[in-house]
């Protein structure tokens, strides 16, 4: 009785899924699993990835999370250019944590430019949810910028935004994107893990500096 019930629902939405939207979650999910593993693959997927969502968000009318996916469209340039060529010497950059220097920079960013740009939106747009969209948009370019800088703690804003995308993909009727940002958010967590231990490992292999 039940299993009849759920059929035409599961149906509906699964007629109500567009291909292309599946195509950019495909990119998506490999893109962040790439980058929980440290691999450099990630920022090219990253950018077919953002390029879809860009018209996706821009007809759903979430207007700061499509020119978002602009600015990633940069930041995942910078960031193959970074892991690549940005450690010492020119060399593979590595995971490190981010100083109380970054934090006093970047916070008043987040909430300037968030707050900002929701002022904007409410004023200026249809947007439904315009300083929800916004602080999700500052907070995410945050953590896209530690991410091209392999920052670990930038798995802790993924984690922190992902859990608020969630539900609003759900209300702004994007169910593939919503269920593509829950697996994100798993992502999240192991990268965090993943980077940590690739953090003690640098921790480890680094010899120790004697007093002369």
């Amino acid at each position: 009785m039940l299993a009849a019930e759920l059929v035409p629902p599961v149906a509906e939405a699964l007629r109500a899924v567009n291909p292309v939207e599946l195509v950019a979650v495909a990119f998506g999910l490999v893109s962040v699993y790439l980058a929980a593993r440290e691999h450099i693959i990630s920022w090219p997927t990253a950018i077919v990835n953002v390029a879809i969502f860009f018209v996706l968000f821009w007809r759903a009318k979430l207007y700061a999370d499509a020119v978002l996916q602009l600015v990633y469209l940069g930041l995942s340039v910078y960031g193959w250019y970074e892991w690549r060529f940005g450690g010492a010497l020119h060399s593979r950059l590595h995971v490190s944590r981010a100083t109380r220097t970054h934090w006093l920079v970047l916070v008043p960013l987040f909430l300037v430019g968030g707050l900002g740009l929701g002022a904007l939106l409410a004023r200026y747009t249809d947007s439904p949810v315009p300083y929800f969209d916004a602080l999700l948009t500052a907070a995410s370019l945050v953590a896209q910028w530690m991410m091209t800088r392999k920052l670990l703690e930038n798995w802790v804003i993924w984690i922190a935004a992902d859990l608020v995308y969630v539900p609003l993909f759900i209300q702004r009727g994007l169910p593939l994107t919503a269920v593509q940002y829950a697996v994100f958010l798993l992502l999240a967590v192991l990268g965090w893990h993943g980077w940590r231990q690739s953090l003690r490992a640098q921790a480890l292999a680094t010899p120790p500096v004697h007093a002369a």
